[in-house]
């Protein structure tokens, strides 16, 4: 079997400027408002945080700020946002985004849930494949620290997006927004990004379309992710793939789907990150099912690598 094209993703010289940034909130266009928003409550414990114009419904953990936007329409991603805790980090990502070109408006405030700072502000810009991206300053998040664990994850942990220009997309979340590379797919198809301690806030992966692969909820730890497999059966949901544990990262892996066919993740003992005290080269994964699950190497129906499957 001949050996794929060797891709080295560069890290242009903004990369690794957000160190403290998060993810923060997504919305989801779903057929059904009301089944989906049922859904959430019942597996993941999300609480209304209130009604939307056009027949929306906002999610969250009851206390702080909200993590879904549930809003009607045909199966798709509305938006993506992301916390920037880094200090005078807002700003700065202002003027990078400025400077490269592109268009910046301002956040309606109604997205900052309990903002902690006196003068709350965000930014929504879209990336090279049309998403539209927030970029907020600090929210309250108290809700999701008051969690039992058994029953509830802890924290939306990450969002990965489908494209077609894998090299656009991580030059503009690098170069412009400030986050690094972890990880890669050595043939460059498939790439893993952070902006705080966690391995991945965003990935990138090349499936030929644009949109929502998929989103994770982080669990807190082994004994959480085993009763996880069990709830999920016991509420007649199907885990879509795993129970497993990705190369990139580390962490432990299931996914299952929404009403809309979403596919949501829950992970667990991602790997952690100290740029202050390392310097990291980013890995190059082969790409190999094996890469992306070390249990076995098997892959969801809709997940491909260049070799093996």
């Amino acid at each position: 079997m001949s050996r794929p094209n060797r891709v080295v993703l560069d890290e242009p010289a903004a990369a690794g400027t957000l160190r403290r940034t998060a993810t923060s909130h997504i919305g989801l266009r779903v057929p059904d408002v009301a089944a989906a928003a049922e859904f959430y409550a019942r597996i993941l414990g999300l609480a209304p945080h209130g009604d939307l114009p056009g027949g929306g419904r906002r999610l969250g953990w009851g206390l702080g700020h909200h993590v879904v936007d549930l809003l009607p329409g045909e199966p798709g991603l509305d938006h993506i946002g992301f916390e920037v805790r880094d200090a005078d980090g807002l700003a700065a990502l202002e003027k990078r985004l400025r400077e490269a070109g592109h268009t910046v408006t301002e956040l309606d405030p109604s997205y900052l849930d309990d903002a902690t700072g006196t003068e709350p502000r965000g930014l929504v810009c879209t990336d090279p494949d049309g998403n539209t991206v927030h970029f907020h300053t600090p929210v309250r998040r108290a809700g999701e620290h008051a969690a039992d664990t058994g029953r509830r994850p802890i924290k939306y942990q990450h969002v990965t997006l489908a494209t077609a220009d894998l090299p656009a997309m991580v030059a503009f979340y690098t170069g412009v927004a400030g986050f690094r590379i972890s990880d890669q797919l050595a043939d460059g198809r498939f790439a893993w990004l952070r902006s705080d301690r966690d391995h991945h806030t965003l990935a990138v992966v090349h499936t030929g379309q644009s949109g929502l692969d998929h989103y994770s909820y982080d669990l807190a730890e082994w004994e959480d992710f085993k009763a996880w497999c069990d709830r999920l059966t016991e509420q007649e949901v199907d885990v879509v793939w795993g129970p497993g544990r990705h190369g990139p990262g580390n962490n432990l892996f299931i996914f299952f789907d929404d009403p809309a066919g979403n596919h949501v993740e829950l992970s667990a003992e991602m790997e952690k990150f100290h740029d202050d005290r390392v310097t990291y080269v980013p890995r190059r994964w082969e790409p190999v099912p094996a890469s992306v699950n070390l249990w076995g190497g098997q892959l969801a129906k809709w997940r491909r690598t260049s070799e093996g499957n």
